[in-house]
């Protein structure tokens, strides 16, 4: 009998894994069903949809292995990621329900104070590592058209075997985004793959804009992740980031 293994879990929502079925429980009916529906939208592989009942939602593995893992070297080649560009221009390829609309950027602009002024209050950095950050993280705060997107494309929620994705899982935030924020993301933890990512890609990609988010997304990280209890804020790759782009 297989054992039953925890791959997350938190005040938000927990995934298991028994075998080869992956069980998520989450009270957010939305969510669920966001996800159900994204993966029946999109051309990429997604992972097979077993039963749901509320608030259960049971998938079945996918083949593969993971791009990486934030904060570990990738254990697959420039190849895999390049085909991972190619697999994230397919989803940003999905209709919306409704026609593309310039996003607004007044939320996303409160989110970012809200997680300096966190930063600030908590000593997590030092203030002039936050004051960069934040420069960096305006410039992708601008007008731009939203697509189709993942909504929280780690690398490890992109699985690939011999150069081809095999999978994308965890699609609970899909729905109208930006583009560049998908491919930071999944770039984030592995600079060295942008251009692969990009190559696959196509188009032009404003590499700067990619930075931004990768800023962005730490700042807003880290408060989250302190709060649902995953250990000292010091200790996480997303402050590593921050650091390094202040140095």
């Amino acid at each position: 009998m297989p054992d039953v293994q925890v791959v997350v879990a938190h005040r938000a929502r927990a995934t298991l894994r028994v075998g080869d079925v992956f069980l998520k429980v989450d009270p957010d009916r939305a969510g669920i069903d966001a996800e159900v529906a994204a993966m029946a939208a999109v051309a990429v592989p997604t992972p097979r949809v077993l039963w749901r009942r509320h608030p259960v939602l049971a998938i079945e593995r996918v083949p593969g292995a993971a791009l990486g893992t934030f904060g570990q070297p990738s254990p697959v080649g420039p190849a895999s990621w390049v085909a991972a560009g190619a697999a994230v221009r397919s989803v940003h390829r999905t209709p919306l329900p409704g026609r593309a609309a310039t996003a607004p950027v007044d939320g996303l602009a409160r989110r970012l104070e809200e997680a300096c002024a966190w930063f600030l209050a908590h000593d997590v950095v030092p203030a002039d590592v936050v004051r960069r950050n934040r420069e960096l993280a305006l410039v992708a705060l601008r007008p731009r058209t939203t697509c189709f997107t993942h909504g929280d494309l780690q690398p490890d929620h992109v699985f690939v075997e011999h150069d081809v994705v095999t999978g994308v899982i965890d699609w609970s935030g899909a729905g109208a985004g930006d583009p560049l924020l998908d491919l930071a993301v999944l770039t984030l933890g592995h600079p060295e793959h942008l251009d692969h990512v990009v190559d696959g890609y196509g188009g032009d990609v404003d590499r700067d804009v990619v930075r931004a988010w990768w800023a962005f997304r730490c700042l807003t990280a880290v408060p989250w992740l302190a709060e649902h209890g995953f250990g000292p804020p010091g200790d996480y790759p997303e402050t590593a980031v921050l650091l390094a782009a202040a140095g």
